[in-house]
């Protein structure tokens, strides 16, 4: 069997899904990541085909203290509307036929050739998330970075590193009225797995032939929606090099205290940062004397947690982001 390489798996990545029987391996995934973000977000439909308008009060209208003998000016309040889009994830999985049938493990193969594709999906979500920008990249979705870019944006904390060794801090409090995620009018939420069948497929050759494959789609259409901007809170310039640079949990405080309320349903508020800086955070809980921080073992797994919100772990979130300015 020739081995095409690209995008086609061959006989050669085929025989390393194998076990020394010969059935299908279990795959440990190296690339595997933990992105609890994905886990928390809240998931509304919205109201476009393209994704969810949002009405937000800007302005107040005028009251007046009425004298005797004095009437009162009309007013009235201000509105504005934002649109956000969704855009289109894709993959296309082709896996030919004869491959599938080397052992006569097709089914548990098939399943064993797809499983990597959820995993870069969800990665790929995640990171757009926090750093797609439609202004780049006008077929993504606006992430929460170019949302929050510099020191003097509203909510931006500044933990007083430099250089392009830094990362960031961030405390959403989701909700239908405050932060959640979309996906377009009459569309279906999350991911989508299709298998299309056996359908012939050209190869690689030149001129090119051709060879029948299993086909499998996969599609997530998403979009982010911060429809109250007050609750999100970036704690930026966290320093990542060196022993001494450990984030300061006042830091935590000022983000708490960023927010307008904290009368958000419970579960729904969490702060979110990638494994360098959970590590510190886990060692300061770990001191007794610490009063800001609770660990507790939920379902076998340590769960920090500061002022009773959860500190949750998103390998999404950079090391190397420029410092803010």
């Amino acid at each position: 069997m020739s081995l095409l390489g690209g995008y086609v798996m061959t006989a050669a990545d085929w025989a390393k899904t194998r076990d020394p029987d010969g059935k299908t391996a279990r795959v440990v995934d190296m690339m595997k990541t933990t992105n609890q973000v994905l886990e928390d977000m809240l998931l509304v439909e919205g109201n476009l085909p393209t994704g969810h308008r949002t009405t937000i009060l800007s302005g107040d209208p005028t009251v007046t203290w009425q004298k005797l003998n004095y009437g009162v000016q009309p007013s009235k309040g201000t509105w504005t509307q934002v649109d956000d889009t969704c855009g289109r994830l894709s993959a296309r999985a082709t896996v030919d036929v004869e491959l599938a049938r080397l052992n006569g493990d097709s089914d548990a193969f098939m399943l064993a050739s797809q499983y990597p594709f959820l995993g870069a999906m969800n990665k790929e979500m995640a990171t757009g998330l926090f750093y797609h920008d439609t202004a780049d990249d006008p077929e993504k979705f606006l992430g929460l970075d170019p949302r929050y870019p510099t020191l003097a944006t509203t909510n931006v904390i500044n933990a007083g590193g430099a250089g392009s060794d830094t990362t960031s801090m961030w405390l959403i409090g989701w909700g239908p009225d405050t932060v959640h995620g979309t996906f377009p009018k009459g569309m279906v939420a999350g991911l989508k797995h299709e298998y299309k069948g056996i359908e012939p497929v050209s190869d690689s050759q030149t001129p090119a032939g051709t060879y029948y494959a299993h086909v499998n789609t996969w599609e997530w259409r998403f979009g982010l929606v911060v429809r109250d901007h007050r609750y999100v809170v970036r704690i930026g310039n966290i320093e990542t090099i060196g022993t001494t640079n450990i984030i300061d949990p006042d830091l935590l405080v000022d983000a708490y205290y960023a927010l307008p309320s904290t009368d958000i349903m419970e579960g729904r508020l969490a702060f979110y940062c990638n494994k360098t800086v959970m590590a510190q955070l886990s060692k300061l809980a770990m001191d007794k004397s610490n009063g800001y921080f609770t660990v507790e073992n939920i379902f076998g797994k340590p769960v920090v947690s500061f002022w009773g919100i959860p500190i949750r772990r998103t390998d999404a979130i950079l090391n190397t982001e420029t410092a803010l300015a």
